[in-house]
């Protein structure tokens, strides 16, 4: 049996429990060891170790019974224990009640002998303590203070307390009969309130907290313990300001005496809103003067400058002070403390602003303006020389000669810089420094002197010179600089967009200032817009004005019908050649003046004018064979520049006039299938027609049968 309980080991397998037991028989292995396998001789060794399990299933499972019955006894022996446990501990809880209702009826009892005996006692304590007190003040009347405790300094603390009683007694005494020792009461109640302050500044000289504490706490019944908070008040200041910066020196000094007045007094909030109201009113208030009084009427500018740094440097402290206990309300006690610094200065502050930037404003300006060697004319002061002037600009009329800018557009970047960084400045003290209600219309107001300023007295006045300075359109090799113009003025006024949208909206976006604001702004747009107009049109008229100008000159009748029309060699004439570049280069100025759909709309209304003074051209001229093929490639060389506009219709038109010159060299037979081709097909006949009588040929060949 023992080997048979060799062969259980864990963990136990069935396969390899069998593999083990065969392995141990001699003759029983898979390869028979070193005896030869003998089948027989393993059955019989397998029959008589299932007999062996048996027997010692036989006894584990007797010894399985016996600890079951065991445990089944133990068992009922434990539940017996529980229930007389039970018992026990039921009976110790009635024990633990009937206890307490004991002790619940003798503290009831105590309790009562205790009210009874405080009902005895209290009235003897105050009589003792008026006994007491009448027998100090008998030492008052007779005027010889004989006890200890008032000739004792370290007895200070039960003479305060008695004589601050005494005090309050001789209030009540008639002073016809008591006039003296009522005044040897308040001598002497004086006189411990003035050693009692200077125990405490000693002490806080000293870092002494605790002894502060007692002092403080001792002095709280007497009216002078509102002079003992003011001298820990100065004296905590002494040495506080060593540096220039007063405001850090406030916030670390509040810092340090906020950890310091809940240990020494009882109501710290009380403290520490007296040393703010302290520092405001003295320290900040003069420092706010030194800064703002001196520079009010000599630098305007520096003083706005320091009035935006104060006021936020202050409601910045301010902050950082409601950290600390002021009490219930501390942020109406701090905005009240700012305001009584401040009033006086923000209640002039708009006007000041306005003047400021009126006037700075002017000065930008004039400078520039002055190094430019420039003398403002006036515009629209309705004389004849500028009502001739509006003529000429809306009508073309020769009606006195155009001013000569030299190609100066008198817009200046640096200017508009210099405004908008003004203004800027002027919206951030605005938004800082105005009282929420009048916010909006303060900000209103500084807009519009953005608009007088930028917009009316630079760019309108720059719009009026440059379109005084147009040429006529049939002016010769005139410097076209309004485009220039254009191009500066919508940098310009995006620059004035950004500002407005940046700057200004968040002022006035919740407010009836909002349309206003938008209102003007459409204004001056509108106006902008229609001089831009006008000076665009006009310029274009100028460049169709040159374009007409070079093919007077340049182009010949006999470009057309050469003398020789077998010895042709150009590609096409130089008249084409001329205006080719010369509108490249135009087009080029035009996409560097204008941005977004602008440049298209120029370009399309350029590109018609274009179109149509050559087309108009063209019909000037009568054509030979050759002339004819010369003709078309003008218009091919007309097409090709026409691309650079990128504008479909403008390609579409020359493609059109390309089609028409064809009928200049088109064989007679084929007229009537070239009109109707893809280009001509919806054209008016008599236009069809007119370019056909341009042919030397037409009546010799008999072309005009072809439209009758």
């Amino acid at each position: 049996m023992a080997t048979t309980a060799q062969l259980f080991e864990e963990p136990f397998d069935a396969d390899e429990y069998i593999e083990r037991l065969a392995w141990r028989t001699p003759g029983g292995g898979s390869k028979g060891g070193a005896e030869a396998f003998d089948p027989k001789r393993l059955l019989d060794e397998f029959k008589c170790h299932i007999e062996e399990l048996k027997q010692l299933d036989e006894k584990i499972q007797r010894k399985v019974e016996k600890l079951e019955q065991q445990c089944h006894r133990e068992a009922k022996e434990f539940a017996h224990k529980v229930q007389d446990l039970q018992r026990s501990n039921q009976v110790a809880f009635q024990h633990f009640q009937e206890l307490d209702e004991h002790i619940s009826y003798v503290a009831t009892k105590v309790c009562h002998l205790g009210d009874q005996l405080e009902g005895v006692n209290t009235p003897r304590q105050r009589a003792v303590e008026a006994q007491r007190l009448m027998t100090y003040f008998n030492e008052f009347l007779d005027g010889d203070l004989r006890s200890d405790v008032f000739n004792n300094p370290d007895k200070i603390k039960e003479a305060a307390d008695i004589i601050q009683k005494l005090h309050l007694i001789a209030q009540e005494l008639p002073f016809d009969r008591f006039a003296d020792v009522k005044a040897k009461i308040a001598s002497k109640y004086h006189d411990l309130e003035r050693q009692l302050i200077q125990e405490f500044t000693a002490a806080q000289r000293r870092g002494e907290i605790g002894r502060m504490r007692e002092v403080a706490a001792v002095l709280l019944h007497f009216k002078g313990y509102a002079h003992c908070v003011d001298v820990y008040i100065k004296q905590c200041q002494e040495g506080a300001y060593i540096r220039n910066d007063v405001f850090e020196d406030t916030a670390a000094l509040c810092q340090k005496v906020n950890k310091q007045v809940g240990e020494v007094f009882s109501s710290p909030e009380t403290v520490m809103a007296k040393l703010i109201q302290n520092i405001f009113e003295n320290k900040l208030q003069a420092h706010v003067r030194e800064k703002l009084d001196g520079t009010r009427h000599s630098d305007v500018e520096q003083y706005l400058r320091n009035l935006y740094d104060l006021y936020t440097r202050t409601t910045a402290l301010a902050t950082k002070l409601t950290e600390f206990n002021l009490g219930s309300d501390k942020h109406t006690f701090l905005s009240k403390l700012i305001k009584s610094i401040f009033s006086s200065y923000l209640e002039s502050y708009i006007d000041i602003e306005r003047e400021y930037l009126r006037t700075r404003g002017a000065m930008i300006l004039q400078r520039y303006y002055d190094s430019k060697n420039h003398q403002k004319r006036s515009i629209g002061t309705g004389s004849i020389q500028e009502l001739k002037e509006r003529i000429r600009q809306r009508t073309n009329l020769p009606l006195g000669p155009s001013i000569d800018t030299h190609g100066e557009t008198f817009l200046s970047p640096e200017l508009v810089v210099n405004l908008l960084q003004e203004t800027r400045h002027a919206f951030e003290r605005c938004h800082k420094l105005s009282d929420p209600s009048d916010l909006p219309k303060n900000a209103f107001s500084i807009f519009l002197l953005l608009v007088e300023h930028l917009c009316v007295e630079h760019i309108d006045y720059a719009l009026e010179i440059g379109l005084a300075a147009i040429p006529s359109s049939d002016a010769k090799n005139a410097n076209l600089y309004f485009l220039d113009v254009v191009q500066q003025a919508n940098s310009i006024f995006h620059l004035f967009d950004k500002q407005f949208n940046d700057q200004l909206m968040p002022l006035i976006s919740s407010s009836p200032k909002l349309a206003e604001c938008l209102h003007k702004k459409k204004e001056v747009i509108e106006q902008m817009e229609v001089k831009l107009d006008t000076g665009i049109d006009r310029t274009l008229n100028c460049m169709v004005g040159q374009m007409k100008h070079i093919l007077t000159t340049e182009q010949k009748k006999t470009d057309f019908r050469p003398e020789d029309e077998n010895n042709v060699m150009i590609q096409y004439t130089t008249a084409c050649s001329k205006v080719c570049a010369y509108v490249s280069r135009q087009v080029d100025h035009v996409r560097k003046s204008m941005d977004g759909k602008n440049v298209d709309t120029v370009l399309t209304e350029l590109g018609i004018r274009f179109h149509r003074l050559i087309h108009e051209h063209l019909q000037q001229f009568s054509y030979s064979s050759m002339g004819g093929m010369l003709a078309i490639c003008d218009v091919a060389e007309y097409r090709r520049c026409a691309k650079d506009f990128r504008v479909p219709l403008v390609l579409q038109l020359f493609d059109t006039l390309h089609a028409l010159c064809n009928l200049l060299v088109v064989a007679p037979d084929n007229l009537k299938q070239v009109c109707s081709g893809e280009h001509l097909t919806n054209l008016d006949r008599n236009l069809l027609h007119a370019f056909v009588q341009l042919r030397v040929d037409y009546r010799s060949a008999r072309l005009g049968r072809h439209f009758s």
